[in-house]
C-alpha cells in the first residue's frame, strides 16, 4: 500500500502538467536594492517545481501558462543573495511580482549538490565545500582545468611529465589517484580519462566545480580519499551566443598557445526544452626553455564538441542528457616535425573520447519525494608512441570503456529533532581498459566491475546539523565487500559563526590508476610501473575539523576558514624501483607500504566589498609521512618523507572593478620546497626543490557593439617573476619525470570575446 501511494504521488505531477493550461501568468522585475538598477539574466523559478526563466536584457521577466495554486517564486544571480516570493496564481489572472536582490560577494547563499548529492546551501552544509565558478577562471585567464584547480585552498597542480605534460591534482598532500573526479555527480571519469583530463577538459563546458577535501567514499566509492571534485556542466539558461579567442605568448620564444571557442544556449518559448551546445579549438606549439632542443612543454592540437540539454517531461519531472567529444593529439620531445620513431626521444598521444549521460529526475508537488535514474558512460582510445631512442615498432593502443548506471531516492520528513532527509541509491560502476604495447612487451587487461549501494539521513537546523550515513561496495578486484561509514556534526551557535567535524572511511582496489598507464623517459630509457602479484587494496580513515567566521563592517563583507585535517592510510600503494627489462627499460613496482599518515591545516581568508573589490587568500601547512622508512631506490637509504609533498602552499586572487567597463585582477600561487626524484646517468637521487611564487595579471574592458552584442578585450600576463624550474635536464638522457614548480614561464595573453 506504501509503495502504491509512493508511485501516485510520483505520477501525480505528469497529472497535473496535462491540465495545468489555465491561462494563468506572472510577470514582473528583479532589481538590485542599492542602486536601483533591473539585472538582466536573473533565474527565477517556481520552487519545488521544473518552471524557470530568466529574465531578460531589461531585467524583467514574463511566465506564461503557469498551474494555479499556492506557489513560493525564488529570484537568484551570481553574486547576490537569493530572494523567495510566496503567491497564489489563479486561472485567468495576471500577477505581477518584483523582486530586489542584495549583493552577497562571499556567496553564503551558493547552493552545491556534492556535500550530500542534494542541493543545499553552502552555509547550512555539514562538509566544507568549495566552488570554482566562471568569474574565477575568467579572473585568472584559465581555458582548461588544469590552470585553475589550485585556486582554491588544499589543492594543487602539477606537472609529472616534461615530455607530455601530464598533470596531477593533489588535494590535503595526497597524489591524484586518491582524489575522485565526478562528471554530472556521475563517476564515469576513469584512471585512464585522469592521465591527462586536468588539460583535456575546457572550462566552456563548465558551469563551475564543486571540491570536497577529505574521504567522500561513503557517498561515491573507491578513490574518494584525499577528496571530490564534481565537474558540473552548463545548462541552458537563456538564449545567448558568444565567440571567443584567448592567445598566450609562452616564454622568451614566444610559442604560441591559442584557444577558440564558439557556445550558444537555445531555449524554447514555453521553457519546456533547451539545449546548450559548445566547442573548443585549442593549437599550442612546443616550447623549449633550456635550448637543447628537446621540448619542456609539449605541443597540442585538440578539439572539443558537445551538448548538454533538458526536456520538461512534466511540471515535476525533467529529462537532461549531455554528451562530449574530446580529440586531442600531444607530443614532446625533439623533431617533432618527423615521425616519432625518428626522433631522439618521443612521447605522443592521439586521444579519441566520447562519453555523455541521460537523468531522469521525478518529485512529488510537495517536494517532500524525489526520484533520480541515470546513466553515463565514457569510451576513450588512445593510440601512442613512447621511446627513448628511435625505434620503429614503440608504437602503443589503449582502449578505455566506462559505464555507471543508478538511482538516487530522496525523502524530506519531519525527524525527532529537527527536519531531515534521507537519502538512499543503487549505483554500478564497470571499466575495461586494454593497454598494449607489442615492443614493450606490456599487455595490460584489467576489468573493474564495483556494485554498491549507500544510504544516509540529516538532521538539519539553523543551528545544528547531523549527518550519518555509509556505503555498501562490492569490487571484483576484491573478495570482501567494503562498508564505507560517514558522520558529519555542525553546530551554529551564532548567524557568524559555524563550527564541523566529519569522519569518513574509504578504500581504493588493487588495480591500475592514472599514473600507472603513463610511460616517461628516464635518462635515456623508459620508466614503466607493473602491479605487484600479492598487491592488497587500501584503506583510509579521515577526520576533519574546522571553524568558519562571517563578519560584516558597513559594506565589506569578511570570511575567515581554518580547517584541521588527518587521513590515516593502511596498506599504502607506493612505488619502487626493482630492476630492468631485457630491454633495458627501468621496472617500478606498485605495492604495499606498511601505511602512512597525511595532517595539516588549510586556512582561507576572503573579503568583498560589492561594486568594487572581493579577494580571497588560501594557505595550506601540512605532512605527509610513511609510518615506517620507505626504499623507492636500492641506492638511497630509505625515508618517511613522501615525494612532491610541500609542507606549504598557498595562492590568492583579486578582482579589482575600476569602472563599469574596466575590471582588473591579481592572481598568485606559492609552492613551497619538496623533495623530488632524479635518474640522470644510471644514478639515481633526490633533490630538495626551491619555493617558487608565481603571478599574474589580467585587465578586461567591456562595451557595447550595439543594442543586444556586448564585447570584451582582455590581455595580462602569467608568472609576471619567470619563476620558473632552471635546472631542467638536457638532451636525450634528461629525466622528463623531472620537472616542477611553475607548468610554463613568464606567459602574455590576449583575449577577444563577442556575446549576444
Amino acid at each position: 500500500m506504501k509503495s502504491l501511494y509512493l508511485g501516485i504521488m510520483l505520477l501525480f505531477p505528469i497529472l497535473i502538467y496535462a491540465s495545468a493550461q489555465e491561462d494563468a501568468n506572472v510577470n514582473g522585475h528583479v532589481i538590485d536594492a542599492k542602486t536601483r538598477e533591473h539585472l538582466p539574466f536573473v533565474t527565477v523559478v517556481i520552487k519545488g517545481t521544473t518552471i524557470g526563466i530568466t529574465t531578460d536584457a531589461t531585467g524583467h521577466y514574463f511566465l506564461k501558462d503557469m498551474p494555479v495554486g499556492e506557489f513560493t517564486l525564488v529570484a537568484s544571480y551570481v553574486g547576490y543573495r537569493p530572494a523567495e516570493k510566496t503567491v497564489r496564481i489563479e486561472a485567468r489572472t495576471t500577477i505581477e511580482v518584483n523582486f530586489e536582490l542584495e549583493e552577497e560577494s562571499l556567496a553564503l547563499s551558493e547552493v552545491v549538490v556534492s556535500a550530500t548529492r542534494n542541493e543545499t546551501k553552502k552555509q547550512e552544509s555539514g562538509i566544507i565545500v568549495n566552488v570554482l565558478s566562471a568569474k574565477l577562471f575568467e579572473a585568472v585567464s584559465s581555458s582548461n582545468l588544469a590552470e585553475t584547480m589550485c585556486f582554491q585552498p588544499g589543492l594543487r597542480v602539477e606537472n609529472n611529465c616534461g615530455n607530455c605534460g601530464t598533470t596531477q591534482l593533489r588535494i590535503n598532500g595526497l597524489e591524484g589517484q586518491y582524489s575522485q573526479i565526478l562528471m554530472d555527480s556521475r563517476p564515469v571519469f576513469s584512471s585512464l580519462a585522469a592521465v591527462y583530463g586536468l588539460e583535456q577538459l575546457p572550462v566552456d563546458m563548465i558551469e563551475r566545480i564543486e571540491v570536497i577535501r577529505g574521504g567522500g567514499s561513503a557517498l561515491f566509492g573507491a578513490s574518494a580519499i584525499g577528496g571530490v571534485v564534481n565537474i558540473i556542466t552548463k545548462e541552458p539558461l537563456r538564449n545567448s551566443l558568444s565567440i571567443a579567442n584567448a592567445t598566450n605568448f609562452i616564454g622568451e620564444s614566444g610559442a604560441l598557445d591559442m584557444n577558440t571557442s564558439i557556445n550558444g544556449s537555445f531555449v524554447s518559448d514555453d521553457h519546456k526544452a533547451g539545449v546548450y551546445v559548445f566547442g573548443i579549438v585549442k593549437d599550442r606549439s612546443a616550447y623549449d626553455h633550456n635550448g637543447d632542443g628537446f621540448s619542456d612543454i609539449p605541443t597540442i592540437k585538440s578539439e572539443t564538441v558537445g551538448f548538454k540539454g533538458y526536456y520538461r517531461t512534466g511540471l515535476y519531472s525533467k529529462l537532461t542528457a549531455e554528451y562530449h567529444h574530446i580529440r586531442e593529439m600531444r607530443r614532446g620531445g625533439n623533431h617533432l616535425e618527423l615521425p616519432p620513431h625518428q626522433a631522439d626521444i618521443a612521447e605522443y598521444l592521439n586521444h579519441n573520447i566520447n562519453g555523455g549521460g541521460i537523468t531522469f529526475s521525478l518529485f512529488s508537488p510537495d517536494y517532500k519525494h524525489r526520484l533520480a535514474l541515470y546513466s553515463s558512460a565514457q569510451g576513450i582510445n588512445r593510440d601512442s608512441y613512447f621511446a627513448a631512442e628511435k625505434g620503429t615498432d614503440n608504437y602503443g593502443n589503449t582502449s578505455d570503456r566506462t559505464f555507471v548506471a543508478g538511482s538516487q531516492y530522496t525523502l524530506a520528513f519531519h525527524g525527532p529533532w529537527a527536519p531531515a532527509e534521507l537519502t538512499a541509491g543503487l549505483e554500478y560502476t564497470h571499466n575495461r581498459m586494454h593497454d598494449s604495447f607489442v615492443a614493450l612487451s606490456r599487455d595490460i587487461r584489467q576489468t573493474s566491475a564495483t556494485a554498491g549501494g549507500f544510504v544516509q539521513n540529516e538532521w538539519k537546523s539553523q543551528r545544528f546539523g547531523l549527518l550519518l550515513g555509509a556505503r555498501l561496495d562490492k569490487h571484483n578486484l576484491m573478495s570482501r565487500p567494503v562498508f564505507s561509514p560517514r558522520g558529519t556534526l555542525r553546530f551554529n551557535p551564532s548567524d557568524v559563526l559555524n563550527f564541523r567535524a566529519s569522519y569518513s572511511s574509504g578504500y581504493r582496489a588493487p588495480q591500475a590508476y592514472n599514473e600507472d598507464l603513463h610511460i616517461e623517459a628516464v635518462g635515456g630509457v623508459l620508466g614503466l610501473i607493473e602491479l605487484a602479484p600479492d598487491l592488497k587494496p587500501e584503506y583510509s580513515h579521515s577526520i576533519s575539523a574546522s571553524a568558519d567566521f562571517y563578519h560584516t563592517i558597513g559594506r565589506l563583507q569578511t570570511n575567515v576558514l581554518a580547517e584541521a585535517f588527518f587521513t590515516s592510510l593502511n596498506h599504502v600503494f607506493t612505488l619502487e624501483k626493482t630492476g630492468t627489462d631485457s630491454q633495458g627499460n627501468i621496472i617500478y613496482t606498485r605495492r604495499n607500504a606498511t601505511g602512512a599518515r597525511v595532517q595539516g591545516v588549510n586556512i582561507e581568508a576572503k573579503a568583498a566589498l560589492p561594486g568594487r573589490f572581493d579577494m580571497q587568500i588560501g594557505y595550506t601547512l601540512q605532512q605527509s609521512r610513511y609510518t615506517q622508512p620507505e626504499q623507492w631506490s636500492d641506492k638511497l637509504a630509505p625515508q618517511r618523507k613522501m615525494f612532491r609533498a610541500p609542507d606549504s602552499y598557498g595562492y590568492f586572487v583579486t578582482n579589482l572593478t575600476l569602472s563599469h567597463k574596466l575590471q582588473a585582477s591579481v592572481f598568485g600561487n606559492y609552492t613551497g620546497a619538496m623533495l623530488v626524484k632524479h635518474t640522470v646517468n644510471g644514478t639515481d637521487s633526490e633533490r630538495q626543490t626551491p619555493g617558487f611564487f608565481d603571478m599574474g595579471l589580467k585587465v578586461a574592458w567591456h562595451f557595447h557593439l550595439g543594442k543586444v552584442t556586448e564585447a570584451e578585450i582582455s590581455g595580462g600576463i602569467k608568472n609576471i617573476l619567470n619563476s620558473f624550474q632552471d635546472d631542467l635536464d638536457y638532451g636525450p638522457g634528461k629525466d622528463a619525470a623531472y620537472v616542477y614548480g611553475p607548468a610554463a614561464p613568464r606567459t602574455l595573453f590576449l583575449g577577444l570575446k563577442f556575446s549576444l
